[in-house]
């Protein structure tokens, strides 16, 4: 089993640390920092999508929220990008919900901590973008985020200043879940 990791921001990156097997597949582990931006990081995301071919792309990084705590781990299937849904009258799509592939392929869909994951030009500016792509190539899409600021409040030195606790919090979370995918 191939999975890719995909990650923003030097200071986002987290080793996921995954038994040497999955159930009779040996488990193999890219990563690729995708640079800030929805556009940087569909582009990035479609190249390795074509070259390595993974089965399974995780999103790990940050987030700024509003309805959750600082500290939260949040486990995203669904994904709004807020900057096309104010067009979603001109039939532009705006959502995806990557569930349904997830579940077919049967990965990660004991990973608690349900969240959406709504994406623009600011605060998370990726995961829309990437969970788009990998549903273009048919390639299972999930996200977890630590939610580093609540947004509104000096989100972006808040962000700074949580940076190693969001290592530190995906890093507990990936042991907790013991790298199980299926």
């Amino acid at each position: 089993m191939k999975i890719l990791v995909t990650y923003a921001v030097q200071g986002e990156f987290t080793e996921l640390k995954f038994p040497g097997l999955i159930g009779e597949e040996e488990v193999h582990i890219g990563y690729i920092r995708t640079g800030v931006g929805k556009v940087k990081s569909a582009y990035y995301v479609s190249e390795v999508l074509n070259q390595a071919k993974p089965d399974l792309v995780i999103n790990v990084g940050t987030a700024g929220s509003i309805d959750c705590q600082v500290g939260d781990i949040l486990v995203c299937r669904h994904f709004i990008d807020r900057d096309m849904q104010k067009l979603a009258d001109m039939g532009l799509e705006y959502e995806i919900d990557s569930s349904a592939l997830l579940v077919e392929k049967g990965y990660c869909t004991h990973w608690a901590g349900e969240g959406i994951c709504n994406t623009g030009d600011v605060v998370d500016m990726e995961a829309f973008a990437q969970a788009f792509v990998c549903r273009v190539k048919n390639v299972p899409f999930i996200a977890v985020k630590y939610v580093t600021d609540i947004i509104g409040q000096n989100s972006v030195k808040h962000w700074e200043d949580k940076l190693a606790d969001a290592r530190k919090g995906l890093g507990e979370f990936f042991e907790q879940i013991g790298g199980a995918v299926k």
